[in-house]
Formats: structure tokens, sequence, C-alpha cells
């Protein structure tokens, strides 16, 4: 498999779009600026300390980059890849793949972070200027399937041949944690934006922090999360037809039905995994009924 280096990561992400404005009055807020994950960051705070505090929360996006990352050969997810075998893994990792686990099971195995053999053939495809082969679908999807995967606190394998990818929950789940660290310390109005947004509390004002979609809607957080997913929000081709969210059953992309599915949630990773598999889904009904399993999270907006 060809090694996801940063550069080929961001030329295919380049057509990503930004899915929600930020409120007017974070021009009054301490803004911290970042990435995560290859997205554009910002934390926004009103505190005495707000450079201290989020200079904290910059060194643990930076060490959440050290598990996630697929770009960084160091990372303890590539070197998952790599080797299909990782002793002694990080906590946040094994705690990232639980999540993953329960929302593959809540969206009928829709959700299925070891697409990663799929994402890379189509990259590697387009790159060469080709488009994969029924072949190619056919034997890259023997690699894929959740059931492959072993996980406990001493060790998480893979089958031969398999790779995940966090891209779908892996930037909501480091909102969460930098949002539960802020509030570790005291903090009781933030707003974390990693590529997905978590609302610490409310504004500073006591009003839930506003929140414009690119698809003309508006969204009101307070102390939840909000993700935002687009089939062809990523693709592999120039003529952007050719969209990043694949289907572990077909191997094929996610059909551009929905040009926007925004879902609020108490957590961020919940959302952002639940966002991902929807753009998978059929209908209204089919993407309600996988957010029924978890509680307080809903549709926000569905394009």
């Amino acid at each position: 498999m060809r090694p996801m280096t940063r550069r080929r990561f961001l030329t295919i992400s380049a057509a990503l779009p930004v899915v929600a404005s930020l409120p007017a009055q974070a021009s009054t807020l301490y803004r911290w600026r970042g990435i995560a994950l290859g997205a554009e960051a910002e934390i926004l705070l009103d505190h005495p300390d707000s450079a201290a505090i989020t200079a904290r929360a910059a060194a643990e996006i930076a060490r959440l980059e050290t598990v996630f990352s697929l770009y960084r050969t160091d990372s303890a997810l590539s070197r998952l890849n790599a080797s299909g075998t990782l002793a002694a893994p990080p906590f946040e990792l094994l705690e990232c793949l639980g999540v993953c686990d329960r929302i593959h099971a809540a969206t009928g195995g829709l959700f299925d972070p070891t697409v990663q053999p799929l994402w890379a053939l189509y990259a590697r495809r387009y790159s060469e200027g080709a488009t994969p082969s029924a072949d190619d679908l056919a034997q890259t999807l023997a690699t894929v399937g959740w059931e492959g995967v072993s996980v406990d606190e001493s060790a998480i394998r893979l089958r031969p041949g398999m790779a995940l990818t966090l891209n779908g929950v892996a930037q909501g789940f480091i909102a969460d944690r930098i949002a539960e660290m802020l509030r570790a310390e005291g903090l009781t109005n933030v707003l974390v934006n990693t590529g997905e947004l978590r609302a610490l509390g409310t504004s500073n004002e006591g009003t839930p922090w506003p929140v414009t979609l690119t698809s003309g809607g508006h969204v009101d957080l307070a102390d939840r999360a909000l993700a935002s997913s687009s089939a062809l929000g990523t693709t592999f081709d120039q003529g952007g037809k050719v969209g990043h969210i694949l289907s572990p059953v077909t191997g094929l992309p996610a059909p551009a039905r929905w040009n926007l599915v925004s879902i609020s949630a108490g957590k961020a990773a919940v959302a952002d995994a639940l966002s991902t598999a929807a753009c998978l889904m059929p209908d209204r009904a089919t993407i309600k009924a996988a957010l029924a399993s978890f509680a307080d999270t809903r549709i926000e907006a569905l394009t």
C-alpha cells in the first residue's frame, strides 16, 4: 500500500469545504488557531489565562496526532496499519475503536474503519489518471470487514492486508478530548472546532453558540456537539464527482444524494461517525433509525 504522506493527504483533501461558520461574537473572545489531523482547528474561550490554557490544548492535539494520524509514519495508527499488530495500544485508540464498534453496529455495518484499503486504491488509481477496475474493487473488498479487527488492552490485530482509517471519527474524538480537558481545568464556556464542533456549556453571554451551516441552516449549540459530512466534500477526481466516503459493502463512493448531513449529539465522535455513515444511507428514516441507538442525538440538516 502506498504510504499516506502529508502532501498526498492535503492534495486529496483540498476540496473539503468548511461546513460551518462560527458565531459573530467570537471576535470578542480569545481565539486559538491551529491544525488537527490536517483540518483547520480553533478554540474560543474567555479566560484570564486563555493563552496558557490553549497552549496546553494545542500540545494535547499534537499528542493525539501521534495516535490517529494517517500521514505520520510514527503514529500508533500508521504503525498498526504497517504491521497489522499494535502491542500495548494507547488508551485513546482503544476508546475510539470502542466508539467505532458501537457506530458500526448501529449503522448496519455502513460505518466501517476498515475501508482504508479502498481509500488507498481510489487515491492511487486517480493519481495515476485511471479509475479502479471491477477486479481492483473485488480484490480490495476482500480485505475490508470490521470482523477482521481484534481489539483488547494488550494488542490490536488486523487480518492480513487490512488497514484502518479513523478520518470519519477521530476529529470528533479529539474535539471531545479537548473539551473534557478544558472542563477539568474548570472552564465552562468554550467552543472547540477540530473539523467538528464541541460546545462546552454556552457562550460567555449565557446563550447557545450560534453556528451557521454552509447549507444555510442554523444550529444553536449548548453543551453538545455538531458534525457535518458531505458525499462530495472531498473528492478523488478533479471533476469533483467521485467522493471520499466509500461503501464497505460495494466499494463504491456514496451517491451524492445528500449535499450536507449535519448531526448533533452529546459527543462529537458519535456525531462525526454517524454523519459519515449517513451519507451512505438512502433516506431520512434509515438515518433516524441509526441515531435511535444514541440518546439525545438528532439530525440538524439533511439537504
